[in-house]
């Protein structure tokens, strides 16, 4: 995949109508801090059009993100942010669900985790939520760089245990070598080689 133009087209709010795309869609969801917005300015080739922050909890809207014309990245609301008021919290969660439930578009949803961790409560919730809506999970182990190459197949190991995860494809990720971008741009591809 070579990705030459790309536009933040729409960007949808608690109450905003979802879009109703004719172009196939893939979606990055993820817990606060995981680096959503880093993975996405890496695919994308753009070094901060997806807004990253230190502060976590910073995407609150649902982005669309128009790439050649051809397909959305689709950048979900972070969620498990500690300082967000419940009711913040819940509406996200809504948000998500929403967009899950009703795009006739969404081809592939890509689920980011942090290699250094197991993964948390939220993370279980979002994988097994996604499986149950019929989708295939591709998980993107995020922050690479931040461990050992000898610990790259155990923190692999603790995340497919973690999730229950047998057979789901496991990516591991560095924002800052783009290692794994290849893989990514690969999967993507086979999506729309095949959009049914």
């Amino acid at each position: 995949m070579v990705i030459k133009n790309v536009e933040l087209e729409i960007v949808c709010g608690v109450t905003s109508r979802l879009p109703e795309n004719v172009l196939p869609e893939v979606a990055f969801a993820g817990k606060s801090n995981v680096g959503k917005s880093s993975l996405i300015n890496a695919l994308m080739n753009r070094k901060s059009l997806a807004r990253t922050s230190a502060q976590p909890g910073k995407t609150q809207t649902i982005n669309f993100y128009n790439i050649n014309k051809e397909l959305y990245f689709v950048d979900l609301p972070g969620y498990g942010y500690a300082k967000a008021s419940k009711t913040e919290v819940a509406k996200w969660g809504q948000m998500i669900e929403r967009y899950l439930k009703t795009s006739k578009q969404l081809k592939c949803v890509f689920l980011l985790v942090d290699i250094r961790h197991e993964p948390g409560q939220n993370d279980k919730l979002m994988y097994d939520w996604v499986v149950s809506e019929g989708f295939t999970p591709v998980i993107i182990a995020t922050k690479l760089d931040k461990i050992k190459r000898s610990q790259i197949d155990k923190q692999i190991k603790l995340i497919r245990t973690g999730l229950n995860a047998k057979d789901t494809v496991i990516v591991p990720f560095s924002a800052t070598s783009k290692q794994g971008r290849e893989e990514i741009y690969e999967i993507i591809d086979k999506i729309l080689e095949d959009p049914v």
